[in-house]
């Protein structure tokens, strides 16, 4: 298998760069610089300190005895990327922007939210490194996630709240690119996905590629051999490719990824590109995503606001093409149901996006024999969620 991206920023016939001639400089500048720091013992030594000292890496690879019992067949691990500081991956990629930034001599911080775990974790890595950050969110997505605001402005960050469109992610990211072509040169974006112009999909997935170098060593340790499945949720893509990478080149490895299926494909709410999309550009990419005839990009729905996007990483979409990343979708309902299981029976409150993954393994562990191995990628905790689900239930807090 090829090292990808190619020099043009290619994963086969997707990615690449379709921005604004101003944006240029800037991207330019971003693929430089990120060359230099991956040959920078120095700055790869910082990234590995913070990682361990100040996000909390390794994370676990937690064996789930009791749901691998209740689902009955294949046995089921866990990653634990809930138990990072801020409680998700998103934390990984925003400590290595931020370094980066810092390289560059950006002083200010600009970021999209839509479950507001990426804004939390770039919040928290500014307010570390002592940056000014703001974090453009979708007013949809603030009334979903309205702990995860109160938090990034605890942290010093700005929250705009962006009311245009869906008011979801998708024009998050619009209003920050909007930011960053009028102020490129003081201002880093640290997008939040493997989305986006190169080197972003790029640079993104290395540094979320940890998740998976960490539960390949884990698992052989634990059961002196690979597993026979990964399976992670897929919004934009970064926790799913961050776990998957370490393993492409293991054609017995099976590999499953679950986008949003909202109200069930044929109601048209949903977020799922791979069942209801085909290959177009957005926001700087192309890949797959959902758009009508005549190329306008359609609404998508989703409880979970972290994949409520219409489009999705460029590298997902290659090995979709060529069959290697099987991908399915979990309903709205699938993922409620998954999200109560894994608390009752694990004592695990997941993020809806990661029940999303969990509700495919509900689906799969029983049809696989006791001796097969599942991990799951437990990418966020669900304490932001918490709120949101006992208003659907009903339940006043």
């Amino acid at each position: 298998m090829p090292m990808l991206p190619d020099s043009r920023g290619r994963f086969g016939s997707y990615g690449g760069r379709y921005v604004p001639e101003t944006l240029m400089p800037a991207l330019l500048e971003l693929e430089e610089e990120y060359a230099k720091a991956k040959r920078d013992r120095r700055f790869q030594t910082d990234l590995a300190y913070y990682l361990k000292q100040y996000v909390g890496r390794p994370t676990s690879l937690y064996r789930a005895d009791r749901l691998t019992k209740k689902l009955g067949g294949a046995k089921i691990y866990l990653k634990r990327e809930d138990l990072c500081h801020t409680g998700a991956h998103k934390i990984n990629n925003a400590i290595g922007q931020v370094l980066l930034a810092l390289r560059m001599k950006k002083g200010r911080i600009i970021a999209e939210t839509g479950a507001g775990q990426h804004g939390v974790a770039t919040a928290t890595a500014a307010a570390m490194f002592g940056l000014q950050c703001e974090i453009y969110m979708g007013t949809e997505d603030m009334q979903r996630q309205a702990l995860n605001v109160f938090r990034m402005r605890l942290l010093g960050a700005t929250v705009t709240g962006v009311d245009a469109g869906s008011r979801t992610l998708k024009d998050a990211i619009s209003e920050a690119m909007r930011d960053w072509t009028t102020n490129v040169r003081t201002t880093h974006y640290v997008l939040g996905s493997v989305l986006g112009a190169h080197p972003y999909p790029m640079m993104i997935r290395d540094f979320q590629a940890i998740i998976g170098r960490e539960a390949r060593k884990q698992i052989l340790s634990a059961e002196k051999r690979l597993p026979d499945y990964l399976v992670a949720c897929v919004g934009g893509g970064s926790n799913s490719i961050g776990l998957f990478h370490a393993f492409l080149r293991d054609p017995k490895v099976k590999m499953i990824g679950v986008e949003a299926g909202g109200l069930g494909i044929e109601s048209g709410k949903h977020a799922a590109r791979f069942s209801g999309g085909k290959p177009g550009v957005l926001q700087g990419t192309m890949t797959y995503l959902l758009q009508d005839e005549n190329g306008q990009i359609n609404l998508t729905h989703s409880v979970s606001a972290g994949l409520d996007y219409a489009a999705v990483g460029p590298e997902h979409s290659l090995y979709h093409d060529q069959g290697r990343i099987e991908y399915t979708y979990a309903t709205d309902s699938e993922a409620l149901t998954a999200f109560d299981l894994l608390a009752h029976e694990e004592g695990i409150v997941p993020a809806l996006e990661s029940a999303h993954a969990i509700a495919q393994v509900v689906k799969l562990a029983p049809k696989l024999k006791k001796s097969q191995l599942i991990i799951a990628n437990l990418s966020g905790r669900g304490d932001k969620d918490v709120q949101q689900v006992a208003r659907m239930r009903g339940v006043s807090l």
